[in-house]
């Protein structure tokens, strides 16, 4: 049983359920409700959903095994309570187990895409667990790359999603869609999602740099706050925080089709579950002098983004 444990951390199996989720609520909170609208009903099959659900779910796990692979000895000095790798599992077994999981979200993926007939879906899900590789390996140690690596991958689940759904449709509308705004609608909402899944995993990227700049500074990796010092690297995140704001604000008062009014669901749901989570995100990062402290901010951050997906609701009632 504790074996079971060990495994279910080692995948971080609450992050692969949260991704999980996000595949399924945008295909079925954000996608089918844009399709219904048009009269075109909700295109991907269970099959190919599921097919695109288990390739995110595996690579991911598969990149979470390889991370704590390379990561053992810094673990120890950041979190050594917390190592799993060496202590519950030898790391031949976790880079055999790192394989076996990407290589099954290789195949599940490149089956969709076969089934799309979508060329970019399937070098996306080739390209990505060799991306994780190279992040774990290297990338990750060098100046603001490795954050950037991770919120380019968070932002492309909720585009995958949009890959997918344009492929469908142009296998049974062809002659039609450009005649549509279909697609720009689809990439449009899609990737407003994905903008804001981007901004907020870079923010809690660099905050867990922060919290773990300890073992980071013992091994020589150049994060942003041992490149920078914590000062500026609050004051960089501070600054990521108030463009997503203003993004958000220029969404909400330009974009957006709900009334800007108190009464509106939208409106409440993005002062209160988004806008302030995010002003509290900034109240704990200046308070912030110990890691358990940026650990409960990056916390923070990953209910904020939690919040953000389930703001497709709102979408649901249009």
């Amino acid at each position: 049983m504790e074996f079971f444990k060990d495994i279910m951390r080692l995948v971080r199996w609450s992050n692969l359920l949260f991704l999980a989720a996000l595949v399924w609520v945008m295909e079925k909170w954000v996608a089918t409700p844009i399709l219904n609208r048009a009269a075109f009903g909700e295109q991907l099959p269970w099959y190919i959903l599921l097919l695109i659900l288990l390739a995110t779910v595996l690579i991911a796990a598969g990149g979470y095994v390889i991370n704590d692979y390379f990561d053992v000895k810094i673990d120890r000095i950041n979190r050594p309570d917390e190592v799993i790798v060496t202590r519950s599992i030898t790391k031949p077994a976790a880079m055999r187990f790192s394989l076996w999981l990407s290589g099954a979200g290789i195949a599940c993926g490149l089956i969709a895409a076969i089934l799309l007939r979508s060329l970019t879906l399937g070098i996306l899900f080739v390209a990505i667990p060799g991306l994780l590789w190279f992040y774990s390996s290297s990338y990750k140690r060098l100046f603001m790359i490795g954050n950037l690596i991770i919120a380019l991958l968070a932002g492309m689940t909720p585009m995958v999603v949009a890959l997918a759904n344009t492929a469908q449709l142009q296998l049974r509308f062809a002659a039609i869609l450009p005649y549509t705004t279909l697609q720009h609608d689809l990439y449009a909402w899609l990737g407003g999602f994905a903008l804001f899944a981007f901004l907020l995993t870079w923010i809690r990227e660099i905050i867990k740099d922060m919290q773990d700049q300890m073992g980071d500074r013992e091994l020589e990796c150049h994060s942003m706050p041992v490149v920078w010092g914590e000062l500026w690297t609050k004051i960089f995140v501070t600054a990521l925080i108030v463009l997503t704001l203003a993004i958000i604000g220029h969404l909400w008062y330009h974009i957006l089709p709900f009334p800007i009014s108190w009464t509106s669901l939208s409106t409440r749901y993005m002062v209160l579950g988004i806008v302030t989570p995010l002003l509290g995100v900034l109240g704990l990062l200046w308070a912030a002098k110990i890691p358990s402290d940026y650990k409960t901010c990056q916390q923070l951050v990953k209910f904020t983004m939690l919040l953000g997906m389930l703001y497709s609701i709102c979408l649901r009632m249009l």
